[in-house]
C-alpha cells in the first residue's frame, strides 16, 4: 500500500464522499443546477457519484443519481434533450450503468435517443462531428469525452462494434487538427472552414483551454479502460497519453502545483490557477498510473496536484460542507483575453465532479 503524505493525512475517498455529500445537502437531485434539465453538468458529477458508489457500496449515492434520471425519464422511455449537441450524450453513461444493474427498459430505450444523435448531428467533410450544430464546422476536443465513452459502451453493450471504430477515428481527427507539435499541447478545437472569428488560419482555435484539454487527458484513460487489451490503438494511446503528460508538467505551476487556465501562457499576470483542469489532470495521470498505461512517475505530478487543490481551492466549513473554488464557468472558444476574462464559481459541477473522480483514482493509488 502506497503511503499518504501532505494530504491532510487523510484517504482521499473522505474527500470525495464530502463534496458528494455537500452537494447532497444542498441540492435535490432534480435541483442540481441547472435544475430540472438533462445536462453534462449534473452527468459530469453524478459519474463521479457513481465511482464513490463503487467504492464504498453507500446506497445513498446509488440512489441519488437514480433519483436524477428517474425525475426526467417517464415510464416509456421518454425524456427532453439537445438534439443537435454532443453535451447532452455524456449522461448517458447514467443511463447504461442504471440499465445494467436494473435491467428496466426505460433506460435502454432513453440510451436509444441519445445513441441516435450520432446518426443526425452534422460532420465535417473527413466525417468529424460538429460539437453543437449551432457551432457550424467546429469540432472541439469537449465532444470526445462528451459522446466517446457512452458511445463505446453503448457499442459494447448493444453489439454495435462500428460504434468503437467510429469514436476512435474522432479521436485521431481531433488529434491531427488540435496537436501544437512545438508544445505537445493540444488547442481547444478547430474550424473545418477556418471562418470563426478566433480560428487561425489552419481553423485551429488560437489557445490551450485548461478544462478542454482536461477533458481530453480524461477521454484517453476511457478509451484505454473500455477497450480490450489486445485492441490495436492501446499502445499508440497510451503514446499519446504518456507524451501528453510530459508535456502538461512542464506547465504545472510550481509552487502550487496547479495548472493554469490557459495552460502554456501562466508567464503572463492576468492568467490564473484554475481548479477544475488541475482536477482532471491529476485524476488522468492518477488513472493512468494505477491501470498501468504509463510510467508511474506521473503520480508525483498527480501527487502534488492533488496536494495544491486541497490548499489553495477548498474550504470546508463549520457543517463539514466543501467548497471548491476557482472553477471558470462553462466556455466556449475565444482568443486569450476571452478565456482569462471568463468568471469562477465555487462548486459549478464541471469542477466538483472533476474533484471527485480525481479524489477517488488518488484513495486507489494509495490503496493499490
Amino acid at each position: 500500500m502506497n503511503k499518504i503524505t501532505n494530504l491532510n493525512e487523510e484517504d482521499p475517498l473522505t474527500w470525495a464522499e464530502k463534496a458528494c455529500k455537500s452537494m447532497m445537502n444542498q441540492f435535490t437531485p432534480s435541483q442540481l443546477p441547472p435544475q430540472n434539465r438533462w445536462h453534462y453538468h449534473q452527468g459530469v458529477f453524478l459519474s463521479g457519484m457513481l465511482e464513490v458508489f463503487k467504492e464504498t457500496q453507500g446506497n445513498e449515492y446509488y440512489n441519488y443519481v437514480k433519483a436524477y434520471v428517474d425525475n426526467l425519464i417517464d415510464e416509456e422511455g421518454n425524456f427532453l434533450f439537445a438534439r443537435s449537441e454532443l453535451d447532452a450524450i455524456q449522461p448517458g453513461l447514467l443511463l447504461l450503468y442504471l440499465y445494467k444493474h436494473t435491467g428496466d427498459k426505460r433506460y435502454k430505450i432513453a440510451s436509444e435517443k441519445l445513441r441516435n444523435v450520432l446518426r443526425t448531428i452534422n460532420k465535417t467533410r473527413e466525417g468529424g462531428y460538429w460539437h453543437k450544430d449551432k457551432y457550424p464546422y467546429q469540432m472541439w476536443l469537449d465532444g470526445l469525452y462528451m459522446a466517446g465513452p457512452f458511445a463505446i459502451q453503448f457499442g459494447q453493450l448493444f453489439n454495435e462494434p462500428k460504434l468503437i471504430d467510429l469514436v476512435l477515428y474522432q479521436e485521431q481527427l481531433m488529434r491531427s487538427h488540435t496537436k501544437n507539435k512545438e508544445n505537445g499541447l493540444y488547442h481547444h478545437g478547430w474550424d473545418e472552414k477556418a471562418e470563426q472569428p478566433w480560428a487561425t488560419s489552419s481553423g485551429r482555435a488560437p489557445e490551450v483551454w485548461g478544462r478542454a484539454l482536461g477533458w481530453y487527458a480524461m477521454v484517453l484513460t476511457y478509451f484505454l479502460e473500455l477497450l480490450p487489451q489486445s485492441h490495436s490503438k492501446q499502445q499508440e494511446l497510451q503514446l499519446v497519453l504518456s507524451d501528453l503528460f510530459d508535456s502538461l508538467n512542464r506547465y504545472q505551476d510550481e509552487n502550487s502545483g496547479l495548472w493554469y487556465q490557459v495552460i502554456d501562457k501562466g508567464h503572463l499576470e492576468d492568467n490564473w490557477l484554475e481548479s477544475s483542469c488541475s482536477c482532471l489532470f491529476v485524476y488522468a495521470m492518477a488513472k493512468a498510473v494505477n491501470n498501468n498505461y504509463v510510467d508511474k512517475k506521473y503520480i508525483k505530478n498527480a501527487q502534488k496536484g492533488y496536494a495544491g487543490i486541497l490548499k489553495h481551492s477548498t474550504q470546508v466549513d463549520s457543517n463539514n460542507n466543501l467548497f471548491l473554488s476557482d472553477i471558470c464557468i462553462g466556455t466556449s472558444i475565444g482568443d486569450y483575453n476571452y478565456y482569462v476574462g471568463r468568471d469562477t464559481i465555487k462548486n459549478d459541477l464541471h469542477g466538483v465532479g472533476a474533484f471527485i473522480l480525481a479524489s477517488v483514482e488518488m484513495h486507489k493509488f494509495f490503496n493499490l
